[in-house]
């Protein structure tokens, strides 16, 4: 292929690809496996004769969903054997135009569903796909895309954000609480958790973290207290504020360069979850960020 010509494929790609990578995250939950997929995308744009497609962003939307099927589907126990609790990729945006309706507590939530109810429940519910696109697209006719749709949509109503915290509320909690968890504020920390807070902690194997969700204010408050001695040696160091798949929270650097980012779920001015990530594979990405 002539360097102009590819040059001409390229400048018809660029424009959808963060889209792309946007629909492939939400399947995988991982930004780096989204940004694989994107550039195989890209590849069989390349070998595709372009003057037979009406709408490219439908057929590379529709490539994109079904390589992110084949590889869920080659993939379907991968979270079985991962060690401690699994939290997608974190996306972290320090300056949010919106919050986007589709946050963390769903992409877990979408992580129960099978490959063709996330695909229908995605391209349908979030990216807006008529069911007739979504049928072609996952090879099911459409009256069988409206059921798995459905199926979907009952198992992760209660994980919508039904009252999205204002932006700049959700910063002031989330520098509050950053503030009270690493300077041992006891009290204004405890005031600022729900009493089913949970805590996960992500560091699949890699970083120290905990093997198991923590439960209860009572719980969550007590390990807090543990890491109060580690904080009073080694101090935090705040990278940034912003939002996290959609929740307020912060990047920071804790002991031994270890980058780390907490994500907060509010409902009514609590936190009812915390959502920490430190396996430094799932990181990098942030960690080119930061470095640029």
């Amino acid at each position: 292929m002539q360097q102009d010509q590819a040059q001409d494929v390229a400048d018809s790609f660029d424009p959808l690809r963060p889209r792309l990578v946007r629909v492939a995250y939400r399947m995988l939950g991982s930004v780096s496996e989204a940004e694989d997929i994107v550039q195989d995308a890209f590849l069989r744009w390349l070998g595709t004769d372009r003057q037979a497609v009406r709408e490219p962003e439908a057929f590379l939307r529709r490539v994109v969903t079904r390589l992110c099927l084949d590889l869920l589907k080659s993939a379907r126990n991968r979270h079985e054997t991962y060690v401690g609790p699994w939290l997608p990729e974190p996306v972290f945006d320090p300056e949010p135009d919106e919050i986007d309706d589709v946050t963390l507590p769903l992409m877990l939530a979408l992580e129960r569903l099978s490959p063709l109810e996330r695909a229908a429940f995605l391209l349908h519910d979030v990216f807006g796909v008529g069911f007739d696109e979504v049928a072609e697209t996952i090879g099911r006719d459409p009256a069988a895309c409206r059921q798995l749709a459905s199926r979907a949509r009952s198992h992760v109503r209660a994980d919508r954000p039904r009252f999205p915290v204002p932006r700049e509320w959700g910063m002031a909690i989330a520098e509050a609480f950053f503030t009270a968890s690493r300077s041992g504020d006891v009290t204004g920390l405890g005031a600022m958790l729900a009493d089913d807070v949970t805590l996960y902690s992500d560091g699949g194997g890699k970083k120290p973290a905990a093997m198991a969700p923590v439960v209860g204010h009572a719980d969550v408050m007590e390990l807090h207290a543990a890491l109060k001695r580690v904080f009073r040696n080694d101090m935090s160091r705040l990278v940034s504020y912003g939002l996290i798949d959609g929740l307020p929270g912060f990047v920071t650097v804790e002991a031994g360069d270890t980058l780390q980012t907490t994500a907060l779920e509010i409902v009514a001015d609590r936190i009812v979850a915390v959502y920490i990530v430190r396996n430094p594979d799932k990181l990098g990405h942030l960690r080119r960020e930061q470095m640029h």
